[in-house]
């Protein structure tokens, strides 16, 4: 049975990969502030500070954590016998706002500490020489989505169950996202095969998709019409002037993350892996969608 080495088990993605995967590999959490003991086949790399929209944590702490700490963890990993190392970087590694599909081969502008401090991560193990028999993946995931996921679709969903108005129905926008299942599906094609290449790979579902699409399938899972208004665009432009002035819950830097493209591209991963993803957009967020129902139900 391959043993993993886990770090960052506590999280939304690595309960998941747990529940997912203990019955099929050995996995050892880290502890957090305890030495890297790596007597394992692969290694999964997940702990590290998440991009914090309220600007709360330090430049430091994102630097400390997800630059050094992955960089002593690849070193015990280069003095260990374990044969695989994937690290979970961002997208944001990238790119903050892309004018384009996000693609491996664009060089990597990011604008944030967030994203700086995972690209110095990527520098780090890819300058690294690595021994025969070693591979390493940089994953880049677009946003992780799936039962027991509280992020930002959860509180989409909140203000769809609550029969609020979706009003920015007039911005077209397209964002890629990721579905756990094929992150778990990817993982263990990572593990279990010695014939993908090491390097960066997007992690993606297929299809892109806007935030109208995902009040449509979130009223759907409800069994509710979905409300979306299409206020004019120059309106909601002004209101959110205004909010900058007023400091209102609408201001122009929340308007742009609410209507911004980000669409990446997976195709390098899919030729590498040579199968598809088995899960499609649609289909995994309608998953997500209902394990949030099922989550009110029990609530109430």
């Amino acid at each position: 049975m391959n043993r993993i080495y886990l770090t960052g088990s506590r999280g939304f993605v690595g309960t998941s990969i747990r529940q997912a995967l203990g019955d099929r590999y050995a996995i050892d959490s880290w502890t957090q502030g305890s030495p890297f003991a790596i007597t394992h086949n692969a290694v999964i790399h997940l702990a590290g500070i998440a991009h914090d929209l309220k600007n709360t944590s330090s430049p430091d702490t994102y630097y400390q954590v997800n630059t050094e700490l992955t960089k002593k963890l690849f070193d015990a990993f280069l003095a260990s016998d374990a044969q695989t190392f994937i690290f979970f970087s961002s997208v944001k590694a990238a790119a903050d706002q892309p004018d384009t599909v996000l693609t491996e081969a664009q060089p990597p502008h990011p604008a944030t500490h967030y994203g700086i401090s995972k690209l110095l991560a990527e520098q780090y193990i890819l300058s690294q020489v690595l021994p025969d028999g070693k591979r390493v993946y940089i994953l880049r995931p677009a946003m992780i989505h799936g039962p027991g996921n509280k992020g930002n679709l959860n509180l989409l969903y909140t203000m769809v169950r609550r029969g609020l108005p979706w009003p920015l129905g007039a911005f077209e926008n397209r964002r890629s996202f990721c579905s756990i299942d094929n992150v778990i599906f990817t993982l263990q094609e990572l593990i279990e095969r010695d014939d993908i290449p090491s390097g960066i790979y997007n992690l993606c579902d297929d299809e892109p998709l806007s935030t109208n699409d995902l009040i449509l399938g979130m009223a759907e899972s409800l069994r509710k019409k979905a409300r979306i208004w299409r206020c004019p665009q120059g309106f909601i432009r002004s209101l959110a002037k205004t909010g900058d002035v007023l400091h209102l819950p609408l201001n122009t830097e929340r308007l742009q993350k609410l209507t911004e493209s980000y669409v990446v591209s997976n195709h390098k991963l899919l030729k590498a892996l040579g199968k598809p993803l088995p899960v499609r957009s649609h289909d995994g967020l309608h998953k997500t969608f209902h394990s949030f129902a099922s989550a009110d139900d029990q609530v109430s």
